[in-house]
């Protein structure tokens, strides 16, 4: 089984030809809203590539939840877990432009609730050979404990550090698995020499397997001890939009895993299904099933 724990949102998504500098106004080339936030996201993602995937995270008691998490209804995803709370459920404005690249501003809503408690009360029953897989836009404590539980049970945890923040940097040093792309892991192991270097050095100080993503490059594959592998990423004719590639990514990497693929194997199969993603509008309505990569 894998349980993601994490963020569930309900995406605002508009299409500009360019971002708008500050202080202007532009027109827009359309609007649509879709369920999204990182954990949800990502629980798709291991849906969509076949795995048995469990969701716990909060929203609110609004009609935002029930759009936030329709596809995951949709899918089969395990919704046992997803509580409600007093707060509303978290929004997130999208902003992208004809180059597919975006920006997003967040409203945690319910997804700053998420707490310890959260964590003790959902997380108990994980077991031996589970993964665990996380991100970062719920509250710190929230995750550090959802660690200790994973690490405590003896299930693997995996962290990808999206959205960075700099509080979270000692969580990478806990988990079993550190997804991040090249800015996140520039942040995470500052430095003049080249990425691949730095790389090297954070999997064997840690003893922790990294996956580096490098865009339009693939992503690079970083295991203790072993030198590091680039996994190239299939040349796209038209890229529509990038949002939600990341959370693809790391879904199908992780159902991968769970499957008893290897590290690089798992990443090659991730980074066909985030660039598939690539081809399509919103989050979570371009995360692609197995049978669309294959």
């Amino acid at each position: 089984m894998i349980t993601v724990f994490g963020s569930i949102n309900l995406d605002m998504v508009i299409r500009v030809a360019d971002f708008p500098r500050p202080g202007e106004t532009i027109p827009t080339r359309g609007f649509a809203m879709s369920a999204g936030g990182k954990g949800a996201n990502q629980a798709l993602a291991v849906r969509r590539a076949g795995g048995n995937v469990r969701m716990v995270g909060l929203t609110g008691a609004d009609s935002h939840a029930d759009l936030a998490l329709a596809l995951l209804k949709d899918a089969g995803v395990d919704l046992s877990r997803t509580g409600v709370c007093n707060d509303s459920t978290g929004l997130a404005f999208i902003q992208v432009e004809d180059s597919g690249e975006n920006t997003i501003a967040i409203v945690k809503g319910a997804n700053g609730e998420v707490s310890v408690a959260t964590a003790e009360a959902t997380l108990a029953d994980l077991s031996k050979g589970d993964i665990l897989l996380l991100q970062q836009e719920i509250p710190l404590a929230a995750i550090d404990k959802a660690i200790d539980l994973a690490k405590s049970a003896g299930a693997k945890s995996v962290l990808n550090t999206a959205p960075f923040q700099t509080d979270y940097i000692a969580l990478a040093n806990k988990v079993d698995v550190v997804i991040s792309n090249e800015t996140e892991f520039d942040a995470l192991m500052p430095g003049t020499g080249p990425r691949v270097e730095r790389a090297r050095a954070f999997a064997d100080e840690n003893n922790r397997l990294l996956i580096v993503t490098l865009g339009a490059d693939g992503a690079m594959v970083v295991e203790p001890g072993r030198e590091p592998v680039v996994v190239p990423s299939p040349k796209l004719e038209t890229v529509v939009d990038t949002t939600g590639a990341g959370d693809t990514f790391c879904g199908y990497f992780c159902k991968m895993l769970a499957d008893g693929a290897d590290p690089v194997a798992a990443t090659r199969m991730a980074v066909k299904a985030a660039s598939l993603a690539c081809c399509k509008n919103g989050a979570q309505p371009s995360i692609p099933l197995a049978s669309e990569i294959e």
